[in-house]
């Protein structure tokens, strides 16, 4: 009988949560880079390349891939000859892990979860609870799969009840576009069918931590019917030209992972998640010998490649902007900001839009201003600023046209796409909407060389900050005729690969 000692489950939850901060999982770098090889698309191409340099970067500099390091999810095998010692229940061992993981001196990690959540959503300040499934099996060793997975792309998972007679492909390619770039794409799905509408969400998220393997299947073919269906959708989704960060390309997903369990005559539940360009997840095993030990990836594994501009690229100084200078900038021009950039999110922006309805005075100047979705991780060592990528703009959207008509802001920052009232806000103040790529959270915080609080320190990491920026690239996703490279760039793509198809079939 094996006896899995408390403070090994511990130090092994929190060395994993350390380790997938910072460290890709290496077949989701092998695919990543494959992808980036054969990208044709300029805007996805950058795109990738930024995703692939922070990538590295990350690894060198045990810094989080994304600011948004994740909700911690753990999937759990007990063997049933496993013998505990310890004070405390395993659900309170891992929670004690993801404590100590979280506020590791020398890698901060962002804490995300929200208690209360329909209601004051105070956080719980260490990232705690972990979202926690068990299964037990025989076998006298404790297996483990760990993940951390982003509120961006968690926003993005898709259930339904279908019919028994309905296409899992035709809903799948319906519930894709709906997604938009939110979920920072490329990455991978992660389908479930069956069971009861709970189970089949569980078989959507436990499937996303098998290892990449679609070339592979490619290659040999499928031999029954849920490898089909893994080809099927992987190939139509791909055709559907959404690529890296919406900007239109060739790979929008680089793996669809399909698990079923039996499920009701009348009934065919289906789920889909997306696991996003941060993916984090790491398997371990306690056999009684003590807490788990991790192997970091080889650097070799990572493509030898510096993130360059072309010489089309506009330099911003955002101390002299002006609503003219905005009203020059296209869909799809890259930018580089210098200056003072403020920032503020979903809590701020709540908070703003209450003093504008109340009539009181905003704590900060807005006029002729850009204001960065972001919520950093903090700062270690010489840090100015932690890790800090953008957040899912559309959250914004509701609270767009206020602050453009009746502050004075004329840009924002995010990631991925705006929804038609946002779109319409901005092209009727002349505004601007830019995207930083999601997933590049480590090389975007190297063009940050201040910070300082501004407003509601109260909202910890989503408070208002006004940063220093040098050189911080963005590309222009609306500009201020409402023309969206997010509509544009997946139409021309799709376009491209229909004809590519309809090519080969002739």
């Amino acid at each position: 009988m094996t006896v899995i000692k408390q403070e090994d489950l511990i130090q092994s939850v929190a060395d994993a949560l350390q380790f997938i901060s910072y460290y890709h999982p290496v077949d989701f770098i092998r695919a990543m880079r494959e992808a980036w090889e054969r990208e044709e698309s300029p805007a996805a191409k950058a795109a990738l390349t930024q995703v692939l340099v922070n990538s590295r970067m990350c690894a060198l500099g045990k810094r989080p891939i994304c600011q948004d390091t994740g909700i911690v999810i753990a999937f759990v095998e007990v063997g049933m000859d496993v013998r505990w010692e310890g004070t405390l229940s395993v659900d309170d061992m891992i929670n004690e892990g993801v404590r100590r993981a979280y506020a590791h001196p020398d890698n901060v990690l962002r804490a995300s979860v929200l208690a209360d959540p329909d209601g004051a959503r105070a956080n719980t300040r260490d990232n705690t609870p972990a979202v926690i499934h068990y299964r037990l099996v025989p076998g006298d060793k404790l297996h483990v799969e760990v993940a951390a997975k982003g509120g961006g792309s968690e926003a993005k998972a898709k259930f339904a009840m279908l019919n028994p007679s309905d296409s899992v492909v035709d809903w799948v390619l319906s519930v894709v576009p709906q997604m938009g770039a939110g979920w920072c794409p490329p990455g991978i799905l992660g389908v479930g069918i069956g069971g009861t509408p709970e189970k089949a969400m569980l078989l959507a998220k436990e499937s996303m931590m098998a290892p990449i393997d679609i070339h592979e299947l490619k290659a040999r073919g499928p031999a029954n019917h849920l490898e089909e269906l893994r080809l099927e959708i992987f190939e139509k989704v791909n055709a559907l030209g959404i690529g890296a960060q919406g900007l239109g390309g060739l790979t929008t997903v680089m793996d669809v992972k399909v698990s079923e369990y039996p499920t009701h005559a009348a009934n065919k539940p289906v789920a889909v998640i997306p696991n996003c360009s941060a993916t984090r997840h790491v398997h371990f095993t306690l056999d009684g010998s003590g807490p788990a030990r991790f192997e970091p990836p080889d650097l070799a594994e990572w493509p030898d490649i510096a993130f360059e501009l072309g010489d089309d690229v506009r330099r911003v100084n955002l101390d002299t902007l002006t609503p003219a200078e905005v009203r020059t900038w296209k869909s799809g021009d890259t930018l580089l900001l210098s200056g003072r950039l403020l920032t503020g999110r979903d809590a701020a922006h709540k908070k703003l839009v209450d003093l504008l309805e109340r009539g009181e005075p905003l704590p900060v100047d807005f006029t002729n201003r850009l204001i960065y979705y972001v919520g950093p991780v903090d700062p270690v060592r010489d840090e100015v600023v932690g890790p800090a990528g953008p957040t899912t703009a559309t959250r914004m959207d509701k609270f767009t046209r206020a602050m453009l008509e009746r502050t004075g802001l004329i840009g924002m920052v995010g990631k991925a796409e705006r929804g038609p009232a946002a779109i319409e806000a901005i092209r009727d103040s002349q505004a601007v909407y830019m995207i930083a790529v999601g997933g590049a959270a480590y090389l975007v915080a190297k063009a940050i060389t201040g910070s300082k609080l501004l407003a509601f320190p109260e909202l910890g990491m989503e408070a208002i900050y006004e940063f220093e920026v040098k050189d911080m690239p963005v590309t222009v996703a609306v500009d201020s005729t409402g023309e969206s490279v997010h509509r544009e760039g997946p139409r021309i793509w799709s376009a491209k690969m229909a004809e590519r198809i309809g090519v080969r079939t002739v």
